[in-house]
């Protein structure tokens, strides 16, 4: 623990401060605690009671409700059964013709009596031969060409032959092999090898293609055998099968018509699988089944429908629908719990009358105590020198922090004049501090010397209240802030030794910018000599050794001359880069439409013949260099107008937009040209980088460098945009008019 941290020999020890004046603890409290948890207990318990009650039988009418639902759901399927018996027993004893057939399913009164089937049909079951066979016979009976779909040559067929009533839908399926689809095959074998009638899987109806529909369907299928009665081989019923009456159906039309009355049952959901596979298959599901996660109960019930295995789900709707009493059993228990409560709050008034003078004395007590505390804690422990003065400005006490600060110990402390304790001090009793804190707090920033160490401190006195009887008007801080005060003072050495090397560096930088300069001209005077010479030889040898020289040495010649003439040119062009970053800013302010019509002016005189529209935005105002700024206007709307060339209908914009919190404006140069690829443009404003040839578009490929170079100057940015074929955009920044 450091010094500052650590109390005076005086102080109270830590747990003087912690310690409180235990409260004791009141039976009345106990006794309206107790009454309270057995009259909850009570009701509790004897609500519970009559819960499980109402939800066993809640639980039991569900089970009897669900186990009546899933016989309706079989009698349902028994009655197709019927059906499609008394259709099997027409065809054991007689084939009938499709208008017997049609007679036979009109007098069922099939719409009516079972509103969920599509019809009734026959399919014989036959080879290749007496498919053909049976093609004749429908030839001869006036009826045409029987169809099979789909065609093909397979081993055994089952075309649908009659199907009545003979609605549009059902004429339409008439002649399909239901022999060759894997689960309707499955369900005509099973029928055929156990001679009842069995069930196909989920399958979707041909009926459902016409009408739009996207139920799932089922077939019924009834074996037909020749000798009427059903063989007792495996062998012989393959052998003497004629063919399978059927019902298609749809399985929300028999669960609906199973079901009329769903109401009955209390809002039971029910879904329905077939579990026959070895995946579970969806065949029929409430519209709300499973979308709620309240249902009081749920039960699967298994049931074997001709074949197939079926799983029956049920689940009932929240206990509160299911089960009406559950109401009256919640007011039933918020009724008790209020009568508790009730209970208990007499209680706890002969309780609380009892005790309240008692606690409102503890209260006071602890709350003085631990105001107390808090402000000793504070003082014993503050890193910060603290100090109480009375009236005339003497130490009564002080706390550890301050004693290490002034280099004194606590007990020479008390009744010193405060500000004696300073080297500046001159009236230790009525100081410029005293005098001015009774208005507020004062701060000041006073010296003292601590074992011949001069140290400074900073004084912060506020006006504080004593005890009734104790004179302390005054608490004063003390903090230590000679190290802030010298590293300030490091700080500004380090500032002005680095101003120095500023000035040094910057004295250094002109030097080398002067040199710079000197070498660009030597170098550009040197370069420029060979150039004169080889342009001038180069002339003298065309002029006088021009029959001299064939095509190809001419062209040569040509060749040598344009090189020369544009590495002058590039030479040029370097110059005028370098002057741009030396010469000296003028910023004054500018009329930038003004300056961009005499631009436009210009390349309209040097191109008369070219008819190009330009719009310049009228009022656009900058600061800038006039000299710079027109260089950057004339490169921007040269680039245009150069570009531009090749459309039919050149247009080039100068206008001004905002942007950013501020509005900050920019200045956009828009034209409608060649454009250029997104991916270079990187490359723009680099010197000598160009995205176009010197035959397309002529050019030094430094004038966008050199506009660069011109608005970052003036302290602006620029960027470009553009696509072939859809001209380029240009956007730069320049001070405004306030700048």
């Amino acid at each position: 623990m450091s010094a500052q941290a650590r109390p005076p020999a005086s102080a109270p020890p830590p747990g003087e401060y912690g310690r409180h004046v235990p409260v004791t603890p009141f039976r009345g409290y106990l006794l309206a605690l107790a009454v309270l948890l057995g009259s909850v207990a009570s009701v509790i318990l004897f609500w519970r009671n009559a819960y499980e009650r109402e939800m066993s039988a809640a639980q039991a009418d569900f089970v009897s409700a669900t186990q009546q639902m899933a016989a309706l759901v079989q009698q349902r399927m028994i009655n197709y059964e019927l059906a499609l018996g008394g259709g099997a027993a027409l065809f054991a004893s007689v084939r009938p013709t499709p208008q017997q057939w049609q007679s036979f399913v009109d007098g069922l009164d099939t719409r009516e009596r079972f509103p969920g089937l599509l019809g009734m049909g026959f399919a014989p079951y036959v080879t290749p031969d007496g498919l053909r066979q049976l093609q004749i016979e429908s030839h001869d009976a006036g009826y045409g060409l029987f169809r099979i779909r789909p065609p093909g040559v397979r081993a055994n067929y089952g075309p649908i032959l009659y199907l009545a009533p003979m609605t549009l839908e059902n004429r339409g399926v008439i002649g399909y092999d239901m022999f060759s689809e894997p689960v309707r095959r499955t369900a005509m074998i099973a029928a055929r090898d156990s001679g009842k009638p069995r069930l196909s899987g989920p399958v979707k109806l041909l009926q459902d293609d016409f009408a739009g529909s996207r139920q799932t369907g089922l077939l019924l299928y009834s074996p037909i055998f020749r000798l009427g009665d059903t063989p007792r081989s495996l062998d012989a019923r393959r052998e003497s099968l004629q063919g399978w009456v059927y019902i298609p159906f749809h399985m929300p039309a028999l669960v609906q018509t199973a079901l009329p009355y769903r109401d009955r049952y209390e809002g039971i959901q029910l879904q329905i699988y077939d579990d026959t596979g070895p995946k579970a298959e969806l065949l029929y599901t409430d519209a709300e089944f499973g979308k709620s996660d309240e249902a009081a109960f749920s039960r699967s019930v298994q049931s074997e429908a001709y074949g197939r295995r079926w799983r029956m789900d049920f689940r009932s709707g929240p206990a509160e629908a299911i089960s009406p009493g559950l109401a009256g059993l919640r007011t039933l228990l918020l009724v008790g719990l209020l009568s508790s409560l009730l209970l208990f709050w007499l209680a706890m008034l002969l309780a609380r009358t009892e005790n309240r003078a008692r606690q409102i004395a503890t209260q006071l007590t602890e709350d003085y105590r631990r105001s107390e505390q808090r402000f000793r804690m504070a003082m014993v422990y503050s890193a910060i020198g603290k100090a109480l003065l009375d009236h005339e400005g003497r130490v009564v006490e002080a706390n550890p922090a301050l004693c290490d600060i002034v280099g004194r110990d606590p007990e020479r402390l008390a009744g010193v004049p405060f500000s004696s304790l300073f080297d500046d001090a001159t009236d230790p009793i009525r100081t410029t501090e005293m005098e001015a804190v009774a208005e507020g707090v004062y701060r000041t920033t006073r010296r003292l010397h601590r074992n011949d160490e001069l140290r400074y401190v900073q004084l912060t006195y506020a006006p504080v209240p004593g005890n009734v009887g104790q004179d302390i008007a005054r608490l004063v801080q003390v903090e230590d802030v000679s190290e802030r005060l010298h590293a300030e003072a490091q700080v500004r050495a380090l500032n002005r030794t680095l101003e120095t090397r500023v000035a040094q560096r910057t004295r250094e930088l002109s030097a080398a910018n002067n040199e710079l300069e000197s070498f660009a001209y030597s170098i550009s005077h040197d370069l420029r000599t060979p150039l004169r010479s080889i342009e001038g030889f180069s002339r003298l040898l065309a002029e006088r050794y021009q029959q001299q020289l064939d095509g190809a040495g001419r062209d040569y010649l040509a060749r040598i001359r344009n090189a020369t003439s544009r590495m002058s040119e590039l030479i040029e062009a370097l110059l005028k880069m370098s002057r741009l970053s030396r010469s000296q800013l003028n910023p004054l302010p500018l009329d930038l439409s003004q300056l961009a019509a005499e631009v436009v002016a210009e390349l309209r005189s040097a191109e008369p013949g070219r008819e190009v529209e330009v719009a310049i935005a009228p009022g656009l105002q900058a600061v800038g260099d006039p000299a710079l700024v027109r260089n950057l206007l004339m490169n921007l709307l040269g680039n245009a107008w150069k570009f531009t060339r090749d459309c039919d209908r050149p247009r080039i914009e100068f206008f001004r937009e905002t942007r950013g919190v501020a509005d900050e404006p920019v200045f956009v140069v828009r034209d409608n040209g060649a454009g250029f690829e997104a991916d270079y443009v990187g490359k723009l404003f680099r010197p000598f980088q160009r995205l176009h040839s010197q035959e397309q578009f002529s050019g030094h490929g430094i004038g966008l460098a050199s506009v660069r170079r011109i608005v970052e100057r003036h302290g602006g940015t620029i960027q470009a945009d553009g696509k072939p074929g859809e001209g380029a955009t240009f956007k730069f920044t320049l001070p405004g008019e306030g700048a």
